[in-house]
């Protein structure tokens, strides 16, 4: 769809964060959810998404933020990564700052670059979809919008964010955003999906660096404020900049800070088997399963609809038991209804005061 010429100014920036908390205990802080194969598929999330946009964007032109924590281990995961193609950040203070840190790396390098943002834990199960509407959404933003995926929903769900799209239809057959609206309760979700008017959030975007931080400047003054020395800086001035940026930027996500407030956002629907992998319920729905709806290496006597994980070396059964989530790395055992899978998160705040080794 796009031509060479525009091929050659896209660029793949992908926010590699995270806490490690959701798929506790297989997550830590130092090994979060994009570093694991929660899918099942024989490679993890992180690879999964540069193996998707590859085809689009050359991994030289391929930008990953993560924290200055994260940095080694992103590396050695991504060993043809161009090292300047790492961005560490000093703070994690959500999306917004990282996203301007970003776009102002690679204008350094394009000052026509376009920009496709992604989460590092995200799963598609159709690459050709997920490219073709990659490619629809660059021709939306390459007149100057600010482009974001809703992914059609299947479910009222309650987990996600939602967008609702007006009649309006653009390039790329992106649609007018109206709202964006917040994880809703049961009744909406279910009134949402029934409107056929609303889109799952998938937190991805597309625009022109430009474009995006004269939004950032429109919306976020306080943030465009602390990342403008980048601009005109030196190479060798960068490092202590980039300090001082984020001690000066709000910490805010590019959603609430930009996205909600624009006036030229539109949505691309997009049917390519997303999932954002938030928990271990999801882990269980995307992974292959036995005839009994079982995932996992255990012995399953008259057990349904479980997931074992373990890292240790030992045989674990499970007898007459169903919907349940075992985890067994050796130093932590958990042990969860599959309902109750969210709740995982705040546990492990809870065990920071009694068992911080295991963190």
């Amino acid at each position: 769809m796009q031509s060479e010429l525009h091929r050659k100014h896209f660029y793949a920036v992908i926010m590699a964060g995270g806490s490690g908390t959701r798929f506790w205990p297989l997550s830590r802080k130092t090994l979060p959810k994009q570093f694991l194969d929660l899918a099942g598929q024989g490679k993890s999330l992180l690879e999964g998404v540069l193996e998707h946009i590859s085809a689009l964007v050359p991994i030289e032109r391929t930008i990953i933020v993560t924290h200055k924590s994260l940095a080694v281990e992103t590396l050695k995961r991504v060993p043809h990564l161009p090292p300047q193609n790492l961005l560490a950040e000093p703070q994690s203070k959500n999306t917004a700052p990282c996203i301007a840190w970003a776009a102002h790396a690679i204008l350094r390098r394009d000052p026509e670059a376009l920009l496709f943002v992604f989460t590092a834990d995200h799963f598609v199960s159709d690459g050709v979809r997920y490219q073709q509407a990659l490619e629809r959404a660059a021709l939306a933003a390459s007149e100057g919008g600010l482009v974001t995926f809703g992914v059609v929903p299947n479910r009222p769900e309650t987990g996600y964010g939602y967008i609702e799209f007006g009649d309006e239809i653009g390039p790329g057959e992106a649609r007018r955003v109206i709202r964006f609206v917040e994880k809703p309760d049961r009744a909406k979700a279910e009134a949402f999906l029934q409107s056929g008017r609303y889109l799952w959030n998938s937190g991805q975007f597309v625009f022109r660096a430009q474009a995006i931080l004269k939004a950032i400047e429109a919306h976020m003054p306080e943030l465009a404020s602390a990342f403008e020395p980048l601009a005109s800086a030196k190479e060798e001035e960068l490092p202590g900049l980039i300090e001082m940026a984020y001690a000066k930027a709000p910490s805010q996500s590019i959603d609430h800070g930009v996205m909600e407030k624009a006036q030229n956002i539109w949505v691309v629907m997009a049917d390519f088997g997303w999932s954002d992998v938030g928990s271990w319920t999801t882990a269980w729905e995307l992974a292959p399963k036995d005839a009994q709806g079982n995932v996992g290496e255990a012995l399953f006597v008259d057990a349904r609809r479980n997931l074992v994980h373990t890292s240790a070396r030992k045989a674990i059964v499970l007898i007459g038991v169903e919907d349940l989530v075992v985890v067994d790395t050796g130093d932590a055992l958990l042990v969860v209804p599959r309902e109750r899978s969210q709740e995982v998160k705040e546990a492990v705040q809870r065990l920071g005061g009694l068992f911080p080794e295991v963190l």
